[in-house]
């Protein structure tokens, strides 16, 4: 049934948030994160080919564990959009958005008349007719489930554009792929990335959207904190525990 996401909430309310880049599908992995600590995971379909069968347990596990279900889509497919949001997805990650008109037709997508374009639906997400129809098209249009992913040289140039949309909820950075879409290479810690990720952080600051940072380096995080983001992005799994792995086993190797 359609829940406020404790991830908007949270961050209304002053605290810090974290997220995980889902690139394992395992809806078990989606309830270990939870009860890790993290608030929300992205289940990623932009670089992953998994089924939307796959995704709604996804779903259910995180609605189980408390964790908040969000998917990164690789282009903006209104349906898909719909779809997601019908399923009990909470956020709309756009990955290497370009535009203004891409956020306007993520969000057209999300929000019902009069405010958008969504079809309704009278299932799982309105707890099968326990939210009135009506009661359920006001508080689905009270939400800001879009977030933009800025991951090129003309994400960073249309940001200020992107921020005045009505409908988004936090910004992310995409830091490897702005590496490589500058020309520097996969190097995310590269300098000009840095001051491209701080004009970023800037621009969302002046109009009081969320600014998703993903730390890099300990400076990095204490850097972040100092200039008051309070979202941040851990990675994704699959690094994270393939790096675990490999350092357990060096561990063992090194006490023969």
């Amino acid at each position: 049934m359609i829940r406020n996401s404790s991830v908007f909430t949270r961050l209304h309310q002053g605290e810090n948030i974290y997220g995980l880049l889902n690139s394992l599908p395992s809806p078990l992995l989606c309830e270990m994160l939870a009860f890790a600590g993290y608030d929300f995971v992205i289940l990623d379909l932009e670089h992953m080919l998994r089924s939307e069968e796959d995704i709604m347990h996804c779903v259910r596990a995180c609605e189980a564990a408390g964790i908040s279900p969000w998917l990164r889509i690789a282009e903006v497919d209104e349906k898909l959009i719909g779809r997601a949001l019908d399923a009990g997805i909470e956020g709309i990650v756009m990955s290497r958005t370009e535009s203004a008109e891409q956020v306007q037709r993520a969000v057209q997508a999300a929000l019902f008349p009069p405010l958008g374009k969504r079809g309704i639906t009278g299932g799982r997400i309105t707890g099968f007719g326990r939210v009135p129809l009506p009661e359920y098209i006001s508080l689905a249009n009270s939400k800001t489930p879009i977030v933009p992913m800025i991951e090129s040289a003309l994400g960073v140039q249309a940001l200020a554009e992107i921020v005045q949309v009505p409908g988004v909820g936090m910004i992310m950075e995409g830091a490897l792929d702005l590496a490589l879409d500058l020309g520097l290479g996969p190097d995310p810690l590269n300098a000009q990335v840095w001051q491209a990720l701080q004009s970023m952080a800037e621009t969302c600051q002046s109009a009081n959207i969320p600014f998703c940072a993903n730390p890099r380096s300990a400076e990095q995080n204490t850097l972040w904190r100092a200039r008051g983001v309070r979202s941040f992005l851990a990675g994704e799994d699959r690094g994270l525990l393939h790096n675990a792995l490999k350092a357990r086993l060096h561990s063992l190797q090194q006490q023969n």
